[in-house]
């Protein structure tokens, strides 16, 4: 993973001559003044824990799995946010750990805790280091260091039952060698976020992750039939059956939680047949309003498309849905990809043509579809190369009731607009990707000119959108999780009961607040 940006480095691109001319037209974006730091000249604090601590440490893992080389620290730094990456592109690591720690066992990780329970080192689980809501920045106050706990060492798949359909794995497989390692017998989780190349199973539960497929496989937290959790204060080992009365669900508690009550150091996850067949189709539809109420009769009457995804008009008309080419127009009206997987997709295709045709769409044929399953992992790469260009270019989401889509839509666009200013206006993009019988997703995505400051630039306009999220009774994130940045939204959303409850199970499980300190919680009194 690049250090400064996403991905492969071998994939970043230069934007094209006549895309940097755009957005110089349109929005009036210039090139940065200098370039952006090395690797080596990143500054970071020096390492912060004492000799004894180190050896302590390396006691439980062996000594070349606790590593504080420069390297080591940069690359354990932030997550992938744009003020993640704009900090690090200045030299700032200032929020670096101390040391990166690599345990290999359950056993392991709870020793550690113990350790860091007992001489307050803050500890910070680290996957496959995509978070972008600040997820992966712990407080250092009251705490002696910090150490990433890095599960990259947790990484086999340990049991298949294939007649239940149950795959165990540990918490550090990345998402391609999960269906690598599926595939051979014959099986897929079927889960592809925007993060598949890089993300990890494990983050994928702690962050409630959902993916590109969400309509045929459900979200990764549909898939999560059992967890093993290490805390602080013991072993969480849950899931006895597929569902139970025995009580609330405590696997949901775990879900979600971003690392702030345990680490998780296996899953047991729900499995699929590997698809014989994947057929992805363009549709265009007059409006954006005419696309939701489309997509809303298949989730409401079905048959649902594996993936379902409708671009708003600005997003169709730059070509968001194709990042491979973007700038190119997509046309008018609203591009809905519809997507078909399955020893069935032909026949589910049929009926779900016949609700599309039905509601107004118009059929593009397979060539929209193939192009967007071909860019579908790109965007990130994307968003890089506009950065590096001068643009403020970032992504927020959030969901709804059907109902209250439309207020939210609205309301979420004129604070980002009100916000980046009106000379000349950014440009503000939504498209629907995630549906429910009741509601669905809406993922907007900014581009703006580079303010002098563009972390401030992007702090403002997120607080905005935060707020009028919270004012339109929508939730603050649908699936990218809440990390530092949505904290407070949070706390605003839960209520100061839910709040209360959240700290109760805090002080609980992690008595001495040493998991991802200042994530997730809301801080008491605030």
């Amino acid at each position: 993973m690049l250090w400064s940006g996403w991905g492969d480095p071998a994939k970043a691109r230069e934007l094209p001559a006549k895309v940097r001319e755009l957005l110089h037209d349109l929005l009036g974006v210039r090139a940065p003044r200098g370039p952006a730091a090395t690797l080596e000249s990143v500054r970071l604090p020096p390492v912060g824990l004492p000799s004894s601590s180190l050896d302590g440490l390396a006691a439980i893992t062996g000594a070349e799995h606790v590593l504080t080389s420069h390297e080591a620290r940069v690359r354990h730094t932030r997550g992938k946010s744009t003020p993640d990456l704009l900090r690090m592109r200045a030299g700032d690591g200032s929020d670096a750990p101390d040391a990166v720690v690599l345990p290999g066992s359950h056993e392991e990780v709870a020793g550690l805790l113990g350790l860091c329970a007992r001489e307050r080192i803050a500890v910070v689980p680290f996957g496959g280091g995509t978070s972008v809501v600040g997820g992966l920045a712990a407080s250092r106050a009251g705490f002696t260091g910090v150490i990433a706990l890095d599960l990259a060492r947790l990484d086999r798949l340990r049991s298949v039952d294939a007649e239940s359909m149950v795959a165990e794995f540990e918490p550090g497989v990345r998402a391609p060698d999960a269906e690598r390692l599926l595939a051979a017998h014959g099986l897929t989780l079927g889960h592809f976020p925007q993060s598949f190349e890089y993300a990890t199973l494990g983050g994928f539960a702690a962050a409630r992750s959902s993916g590109q497929a969400s309509a045929g496989y459900g979200r990764f937290d549909d898939m999560v039939v059992g967890l093993t959790v290490a805390t602080p204060s013991g072993t969480l080992d849950l899931g006895r059956a597929p569902k139970s009365a025995a009580g609330p669900d405590l696997r949901q508690l775990v879900l979600g939680s971003e690392g702030v009550f345990g680490v998780i150091t296996s899953l047991r996850l729900r499995v699929r047949r590997a698809p014989a067949e994947r057929i992805y189709e363009g549709w265009r539809f007059a409006s954006f309003a005419a696309g939701t109420a489309a997509m809303r009769a298949l989730a409401q009457e079905g048959p649902l498309p594996a993936v379902l995804r409708l671009s708003d008009e600005t997003e169709t008309v730059i070509g968001l849905a194709k990042p491979d080419a973007i700038g190119s127009s997509g046309g008018s009206g609203c591009l809905l990809i519809a997507g078909y997987e399955g020893p069935p997709a032909a026949g589910r295709r049929v009926a779900a043509r016949a609700v599309l045709t039905r509601m107004g769409g118009e059929p593009l044929g397979e060539e929209p579809g193939e192009v967007w399953e071909r860019g579908r992992f790109s965007a990130p790469y994307l968003r890089d190369s506009l950065l590096a260009a001068g643009a403020t270019v970032e992504t927020l989401e959030t969901a709804g009731f059907w109902a209250n889509l439309p207020r939210l839509y609205d309301a979420v666009r004129l604070s980002l607009l009100g916000a980046l200013g009106t000379a000349p206006p950014p440009l503000v993009m939504c498209h629907v990707s995630h549906v429910y019988e009741t509601g669905a997703s809406l993922y907007f995505t900014v581009v703006a000119p580079q303010e002098d400051d563009p972390v401030a630039q992007w702090e403002r306009a997120k607080t905005a959108a935060n707020a009028a999220i919270v004012e339109a009774g929508g939730t603050i994130s649908h699936h990218h999780g809440v990390g530092r940045d949505h904290r407070e939204a949070y706390a605003a959303e839960l209520g100061p009961v839910g709040v209360a409850v959240l700290q109760a199970v805090k002080a609980r499980l992690d008595p001495a607040g040493i998991l991802n300190p200042g994530v997730l919680i809301p801080v008491p009194g605030r």
